[in-house]
């Protein structure tokens, strides 16, 4: 049975524990610019000695940093910087292309679908979706189904979906994805859909490739403070509005008093336990917080978001979106 572990658990003292299981891995990120999750999970793990971290993002002089960062701490391990925009699938298209041409990586062993935005404004991606759905969902589905190949080529293949309790907020709506246009949009729902979405997503990977020995798991890793909510007005309008949405759902978070935050290293914790604990062999699928499966009679964990059906009919959905069918035997 895996030790137990709780909210004031740091990534820090699971990278300790964990070290055996890190150490040789190649580990691709998404989403690792300065002050993220993304990036103090990999700067954490670095110490633990994997073979190769790989830091993706958008914005590749900020990964750069990070990756100086870790050089600097850790001078023999090495990094590789890749460029991922995960709200342009063209973008998603060829970083994936470029991850399949290494010829010098031929294993992924642990793929962390980190990266995302939360209660933006409403906007429509290039390709016609909304943004917080097209980049925390659609842009991973369709990574992690291209890269698909070397990951299964691991011994111990592993993938994270970074999802969020935020996904009480709201089901995958499949007959107005796009919340007609933004007409009837709220940033709050928008988000809840989303993180919905990277539940699911790591649900359908575990169904569809645990017999070939894929580990795929989601979790939520807390309210911490990242340029995740450079968008949201702490102190004002939007967490009225989020309080509201709670209220109107019946959600118990409505009339706790205020959010319990954590520090960065607290907030990577879960990161670090899913990523790497051996007992997630058991739980394939499973839904994680505060470094355990998630226990839907006493914590947030929503029916939707552990559907079998509604995975299904999401990777269907993902598909037509994304224009590529991904079979798996």
């Amino acid at each position: 049975m895996a030790p137990q572990y709780n909210a004031e658990t740091t990534g820090s003292e699971l990278v300790t524990e964990l070290a055996p299981q890190i150490k040789g891995k190649v580990i691709l990120t998404t989403g690792v610019s300065p002050k993220s999750l993304g990036a103090q999970f990999v700067e954490l793990v670095a110490a633990a000695e994997p073979a190769l971290l790989i830091l993706t993002g958008r914005n590749t002089t900020k990964s750069q940093q990070t990756a100086d960062a870790i050089a600097k701490a850790y001078p023999h391990i090495k990094t590789r910087v890749l460029k991922l925009d995960l709200g342009l699938l063209a973008s998603v298209q060829e970083a994936a292309a470029e991850v399949n041409s290494w010829d010098d990586v031929p294993h992924i062993d642990v793929l962390v679908n980190n990266a995302g935005i939360m209660a933006v404004p409403f906007a429509l991606t290039l390709d016609g979706y909304e943004s917080q759905y097209a980049t925390n969902h659609l842009g991973h589905f369709l990574f992690s189904n291209l890269t698909m190949g070397k990951l299964l080529k691991s011994n111990e293949p592993r993938l994270v979906s970074v999802s969020s309790d935020a996904h009480r907020f709201s089901a995958v709506r499949f007959d107005d994805n796009d919340f007609h246009g933004g007409e009837n949009y709220n940033k709050w729902i928008a988000y809840g859909q989303a993180k919905t979405a990277n539940m699911l997503m790591a649900l359908s990977f575990a169904e569809k490739l645990g017999k070939k020995g894929l580990v795929a798991v989601s979790l939520h890793p807390g309210v911490i403070g990242t340029n995740l909510g450079d968008f949201v007005d702490w102190a004002g309008g939007d967490v009225a509005l989020l309080n509201s949405v709670d209220k109107t759902l019946g959600n118990r978070e409505a009339w706790e008093d205020g959010l319990k935050w954590k520090t960065h290293d607290q907030g990577v914790a879960t990161h670090v336990f899913a990523a790497f604990h051996p007992s997630l062999k058991e739980h394939n699928g499973a839904y994680l917080q505060e470094a355990h499966v998630a226990d839907p009679w006493t914590e947030t964990v929503k029916p939707w978001g552990t559907s079998l059906v509604e995975a299904e009919r999401l990777w269907k959905l993902s598909e037509k979106q994304v224009g590529q069918a991904f079979a798996y035997n």
